[in-house]
């Protein structure tokens, strides 16, 4: 597997925000660290016609038993809005701060499941943060890479920082890339 990783950070932190990314941070290293240990296994998972679940549960296990996040936890409602979004995984940095976790597979781009990710995470009044693992490619009945992914939640996601006038309220993203590229 080729574990890729990518991050995006709004281009201006206050003090607090700062000393929250260091934990996310190292939250982040954790989860790849674990994806890589456990490539040999996703790579098992994520063939042709599989089920989304197979990676979700192969990822849940670090979420859960090791860094402590929650699955499925409906997020605090939001005045005006009518939603009842929930995550794959959530973490609690402390009241009203947290991180959404989301495992994806085929539908990351061609069902827009990236962004609406983003936007769960933008709406959100108790997350700031989103890990966002996704394929490297999906394959055809063939066995080639019939899209990536990954490249393309970088270039759609990432234009949401690093540019004030474009930029939305989270704070990072972190996006995780497992299986085989080629």
């Amino acid at each position: 597997m080729d574990l890729r990783r990518a991050r995006f950070v709004r281009s201006a932190l206050d003090v607090a925000e700062s000393a929250e990314l260091s934990r996310v941070d190292a939250l982040a290293d954790e989860l790849a660290a674990h994806l890589a240990a456990e490539s040999p296994t996703i790579d098992l998972v994520h063939i042709h016609r599989a089920q989304s679940s197979a990676v979700q549960s192969i990822v849940a296990a670090m979420l859960r038993e090791h860094l402590g996040f929650r699955e499925e936890v409906v997020l605090t409602p939001q005045d005006g809005f009518v939603t009842h979004a929930r995550p794959d995984f959530v973490y609690s940095l402390g009241p009203g701060r947290g991180i959404i976790a989301e495992v994806e597979r085929g539908g990351t781009t061609t069902n827009n499941h990236d962004l609406k990710d983003l936007w769960k995470t933008h709406i959100a009044t108790d997350a700031q943060h989103l890990f966002l693992v996704v394929p490297n490619a999906n394959w055809n009945e063939a066995g080639i890479a019939r899209e990536h992914p990954y490249n393309r939640v970088l270039i759609r996601l990432g234009s949401f920082f690093g540019d004030p006038r474009r930029e939305i309220d989270v704070v990072s993203l972190h996006v995780f890339g497992y299986g085989r590229e080629i």
